[in-house]
C-alpha cells in the first residue's frame, strides 16, 4: 500500500524509482541529493519498501514536505519485483532507476532531460556513475566505474552496460502492467535487462554529464562478504542470459586489459595504488566464487550453453 505521498497534479517528466530493503540511512542522503537538483524538470520519487524489517522512519517520511514523494510497502519479494511495483504506480514519461546508496549530482536531471529531448531515437539512457573518494572501498569503486565505462563505451555514444544505480527508459518502451524486470532475478537483474535489450538490437545511450555517485557504506570485509553473496545469487540470472545466447561477461583477456587500464589510472593521487589492490581483490573473489557456483550448476544441466566467465 502507499504509506505516504505528496503528489503534484502536474504530470512529471521523470518518475524516480528507488527500491529499498533496510536502506533507510543511505536513502536519507539520496533524497537530500534529489531535493538539491538545479533547474531540473518535474519529477516524482517513488520509494518501494521491499519488506524491510522496520517501517520507514520519520526522517524519511518528513521528505514528503519538500519532495513529490510516495512510499510504497510490499512483502519481501526481491529488487526486481519492487522496481516493477514502482513502475506500476509511476506517472512520468521517463522512468529513472537509482539506489538508496546513490547521490544525484546537482544538474543530473537537467542533463538527462536534455539528452532525452535531443536524442528522441533512443529509448534507454545509462547515466554516468562515479565513486566516492572518501574511503578506500569508495576509491576502488571509482576506479572500477571509470575504467569500465570508458572501456565499453561504443563509438556511436551507446554503451554495452546497464546499471540500475542510474538507468532511465522511456515509458513507451515499458509494459507497465507486466513490469520491466524479471522477478526471478534477485541479483544482476539489470544485466538480464541489458541482454533483453540487446536481443532487440538496442543499447543505452551514455549520458556523460548526468552523473550519479555510488557510495558504498561498508567496510572492506563487509564488502567482500556481500560480493560472495551476490556472486551466488547472480548465478541463476546468468544462466537465464546464457540460455538467450547473449554474451555479456568479459573474456579473461578483456578483464586483464581492464585491470591494466585501472592500474595506470590508479597512479592519480586521488585514487592511489591501494584502490587498485582493493579492486583486484574484489574482482578475483567474485570470479572465483562465480566460477565455483557455476560449475555446481552446470554439471546437472549440461545442455545449457554458458557464456565466457
Amino acid at each position: 500500500m502507499v504509506e505516504d505521498q505528496a503528489i503534484s497534479t502536474a504530470m512529471p517528466l521523470f518518475s524516480i524509482i528507488i527500491a529499498v530493503y533496510n536502506d533507510w540511512i543511505e536513502l536519507d542522503a539520496c533524497l537530500h541529493s534529489l531535493a538539491q537538483q538545479v533547474q531540473g524538470p518535474g519529477f516524482e520519487v517513488i520509494v518501494v519498501d521491499d519488506g524491510s524489517t522496520e517501517a520507514a522512519p520519520e526522517v524519511i517520511r518528513q521528505w514528503v514536505r519538500c519532495l513529490p514523494l510516495s512510499i510504497v510497502s510490499q512483502p519481501h519479494a526481491g529488487i526486481s519485483a519492487a522496481r516493477n511495483r514502482g513502475i506500476q504506480i509511476s506517472r512520468g514519461s521517463v522512468l529513472l532507476f537509482t539506489d538508496a546508496d546513490c547521490r544525484t549530482q546537482s544538474n543530473c536531471l537537467a542533463a538527462l532531460a536534455a539528452a532525452s529531448s535531443d536524442a528522441p531515437q533512443h529509448n534507454c539512457f545509462q547515466l554516468h556513475l562515479v565513486g566516492d573518494y572518501s574511503t578506500r572501498v569508495g576509491r576502488a569503486e571509482e576506479l572500477r566505474l571509470r575504467t569500465f565505462q570508458a572501456h565499453i563505451l561504443q563509438p556511436d555514444g551507446r554503451i554495452r552496460y546497464l546499471n540500475t544505480a542510474g538507468f532511465a527508459i522511456r515509458r513507451t518502451r515499458v509494459n507497465v502492467d507486466e513490469g520491466l524486470f524479471d522477478p526471478v532475478a534477485w541479483r544482476a537483474e539489470d544485466t538480464l535487462l541489458l541482454a533483453n535489450l540487446m536481443q532487440d538490437g538496442e543499447l543505452p545511450l551514455f549520458v556523460a554529464n548526468a552523473r550519479i555517485q555510488h557510495t558504498i557504506p561498508l567496510s572492506l570485509i563487509e564488502c567482500l562478504l556481500k560480493d560472495v553473496r551476490s556472486a551466488y545469487l547472480e548465478g541463476r540470472t546468468y544462466d537465464l542470459i546464457s540460455a538467450k545466447g547473449i554474451r555479456i561477461r568479459m573474456s579473461h583477456r578483456e578483464r586483464l586489459s581492464l585491470l591494466w587500464s585501472a592500474w595506470k589510472a590508479s597512479a592519480q593521487p586521488s585514487i592511489g595504488r591501494s584502490g587498485w589492490v582493493v579492486l583486484t581483490i574484489r574482482q578475483a573473489l567474485q570470479r572465483t566464487v562465480s566460477f565455483g557456483f557455476g560449475c555446481l550448476r552446470i554439471r546437472p544441466r549440461a545442455r545449457i550453453s554458458t557464456s565466457v566467465p
